[in-house]
């Protein structure tokens, strides 16, 4: 492997004007995800930028559930998977968050590089899609704000122009007696998600008012399963109704044969999980995010 320049700018501000002088240099928080992908030859950056000594992008700001939350993209996985007012809040999130690679891996990699990895795999995108959150893009002299449905490009693209970085994850105020719940399938334990889901519904009684369902590993990006949504939507949910959610989830991903598994066991995966993750929602409880391998 070539030798890099390394840099630790202090302040976003230094950051950018690095990135500004060195357009072919690349951001790094933990690395976990980009130095895997210089080690193989995918990436080849004429330097690295370290995100980690800056101020700017750590921290979680969550006062009160009535405010939302905003996450640094510097925040580790770890944190957001220990921080006890996201867990009571954004369960789907913490719970994503919770099965993500080893604890040393949770300790190192960041949301930020977690989303902008672009992997059709990555823990946190489901439980953020449903969460309808924002990111904010930031450049030298200004920003802005994408939701993250619209970040995603393809597998490894994202929207992100040369000159920006993101450095915060924006969430609502979680609905009012919304419940939601993440689980993923790997072949072994800490292994990446063969195929995962995220939902969230809001109820009244088995009645689902509002349903938000997003996959992972089972198409080109993180996907919103709208289709199941609009069926879901103002129905109540008995076994007929879960079977066929669960039968039109597996007809809208569109998943790959790859070495982890095959596009039929994933479309299937993503059936079962539905029904299951439904039926535990609406009666008040949440299965473990991912069983024992």
């Amino acid at each position: 492997m070539k030798r890099y320049e390394y840099h630790r700018p202090r302040s976003l501000e230094e950051a950018l004007r690095l990135k500004g002088a060195d357009p072919g240099a690349c951001y790094v928080a933990g690395a976990t995800d980009v130095m895997v992908r210089v080690r193989a030859g995918d990436l080849a950056p004429t330097a690295l930028i370290s995100l980690r000594g800056v101020p700017e992008l750590r921290g979680i700001d969550f006062g009160d559930v009535g405010r939302g939350a905003r996450l640094g993209a510097a925040t580790t996985i770890g944190e957001i998977a220990a921080h006890p007012g996201l867990r009571e809040a954004y369960p789907v999130l913490a719970q994503a968050a919770a099965v993500l690679g080893s604890v040393q891996i949770r300790n190192a990699a960041t949301v930020g590089g977690n989303l902008c990895n672009a992997s059709p795999c990555a823990d946190t995108a489901p439980a953020l899609l449903v969460l309808g959150a924002r990111l904010r893009l930031q450049r030298p002299g200004g920003h802005r704000e994408v939701p993250l449905e619209e970040f995603f490009r393809g597998p490894g693209e994202t929207c992100l122009a040369r000159d920006e970085v993101v450095t915060q994850v924006l969430l609502d105020p979680p609905a009012a007696g919304a419940r939601s719940a993440y689980r993923k399938q790997g072949r072994v334990h800490m292994d990446l998600a063969q195929a995962s889901l995220a939902v969230l519904v809001e109820l009244d009684g088995a009645t689902c008012r509002r349903a938000l369902l997003a996959a992972g590993s089972v198409a080109p990006v993180p996907l919103r399963l709208k289709p199941v949504e609009a069926l879901l939507a103002g129905t109540r949910l008995d076994e007929g109704v879960l079977a066929e959610a669960g039968a039109l989830a597996a007809r809208t991903v569109a998943p790959i044969t790859d070495v982890r598994a095959t596009a039929d066991y994933r479309r299937a995966i993503v059936g079962v999980f539905l029904r299951r993750m439904l039926a535990d929602l609406r009666d008040g409880g949440a299965r473990p995010a991912r069983r024992p391998a």
